[in-house]
């Protein structure tokens, strides 16, 4: 019965992921050739800049909202109203840090428009999207979640679509201003649709407070993957010029793509985490086990897969993209390196250890920073690329080394030990 719902909810995440993809692929291809090299340089060093803020904004609210709501579906209600309003106070204050920062870590070609429409569709609007997919994540309704992730992406080619039909110039000022109108169409929607299905949020303040650490530890894990996945390219707009962010940004989307079906699984996988994770590090590691192989299968096939189709890249986005070809030859090893450290840190998550998972996340973020420092002056896209490949490969050893060691410390507990019943049936 478990492995049949883990079997239907990968199917709905990969069926959601697969139309995602599709049209995140269009609404890539077009927003490049609107705004060219440089001004997708512009809006991808913006969003790289929010995405390490952006997961303070719900303080990792969504994520506690899944572990308790996964053993226990009557408690849906006060953690799905208090992951609300954390998201509104502290996605504001986070707002206000964002102009502050982008004075300093942005270059001034790009214009406050731009930085505050994003900023308030990323940390404010897209963060109650996910948090509302992650409400029927927690029931391992994964049908829904995935129909609210195409709904936030077909929002966005809707607004590009937009951009080029309405307006003359596609300035990326211009599609901050259509990004932002997607992202509250689609917050919008996906909050009402969990209000009436699922139930309107109940406020318990002495709850929130209680689980604002181990909030913040996931917050914190979630920004650290964010610096070393996305700074990058800020870094790169900064240091480098916005031609190269632009250059390498659009070859790391083309990554992200090509890692969907991995990300489908674990999606569909992470309450189970939690559920398995009850018996501690052993019942979740068994788990991620079971699923590892195929995983890392598919991830190295994607690899081989982008390193002989990468010449297709300036056919599609136009010459100005020509230098893609070889950075996505070179981050092709990042779906395989990705999958491996994904597995070790839900494990982790899993049995209680995100602390832990966070810890070495953050470690991994600081290393990655350095050494961008070092390498983006000298060799541009090329020391970005080389960054993200070392540090990745840095994280999977340093995650599997601490599930390994927890695992030789702690006593196995039986594999019959009884694990929660969560929506198993919903």
């Amino acid at each position: 019965m478990r492995d049949s719902l883990i079997v239907k909810n990968t199917l709905w995440m990969l069926i959601g992921h697969s139309v995602r993809t599709i049209l995140q692929a269009v609404y890539f291809i077009l927003l490049a050739r609107a705004v060219g090299a440089t001004g997708y340089g512009a809006f991808i060093g913006v969003s790289a800049l929010v995405a390490i803020l952006a997961p303070f904004a719900s303080l990792g609210s969504g994520n506690i909202l899944i572990k308790h709501v996964a053993r226990d579906p009557g408690v849906f209600r006060k953690y799905w109203g208090n992951a609300i309003a954390l998201t509104f106070v502290s996605g504001g204050v986070l707002l206000v840090a964002l102009l502050v920062m982008s004075r300093f870590m942005l270059p001034r070609s790009i214009t406050l428009l731009l930085v505050v429409t994003i900023g308030i569709a990323d940390l404010l609007m897209s963060r109650l999207s996910d948090i509302s997919g992650q409400a029927y994540q927690a029931l391992q309704r994964l049908g829904r979640t995935a129909q609210l992730q195409v709904l936030g992406n077909l929002a966005r080619l809707g607004g590009v679509v937009a951009l080029i039909l309405v307006t003359q110039e596609h300035t990326p000022g211009q599609w901050g201003i259509f990004y932002l109108a997607s992202a509250v169409l689609s917050a919008a929607l996906s909050v009402w649709l969990v209000c009436r299905e699922l139930g309107k949020p109940q406020l318990a303040l002495s709850d929130m407070r209680r689980e604002l650490k181990e909030g913040s530890y996931f917050s914190i894990g979630l920004s650290a993957a964010s610096i070393y996945n996305d700074i990058d390219k800020t870094m790169l707009a900064r240091l480098s010029t916005l031609h190269s962010a632009g250059i390498y940004g659009a070859a790391y989307r083309l990554i992200d793509i090509a890692f969907a079906p991995v990300r489908s699984l674990l999606y569909a996988a992470y309450a189970r985490f939690f559920q398995h994770g009850a018996a501690g590090v052993h019942g979740s590691l068994r788990f991620a086990m079971r699923l590892l192989p195929l995983a890392a299968a598919y991830g190295a096939l994607a690899g081989v897969i982008l390193f002989l189709t990468a010449p297709v890249m300036p056919w599609v986005l136009g010459a100005e993209f020509h230098d893609s070809v070889s950075a996505i030859r070179w981050l092709a090893l990042l779906p395989l390196l990705r999958t491996l450290h994904f597995f070790a840190a839900d494990t982790l998550t899993g049995a209680g250890h995100q602390g832990i998972r966070s810890a070495a996340q953050v470690l991994v973020a600081l290393f990655n920073v350095v050494i961008n420092f070092w390498w983006i002056p000298a060799y541009s896209w090329l020391g970005a690329a080389w960054s993200s490949l070392l540090s990745d490969g840095l994280l999977a050893v340093c995650l599997w080394a601490l599930v390994w060691r927890i695992a030789r410390s702690s006593q196995p507990l039986p594999q019959s030990y009884p694990l929660p019943i969560a929506g198993g049936s919903r």
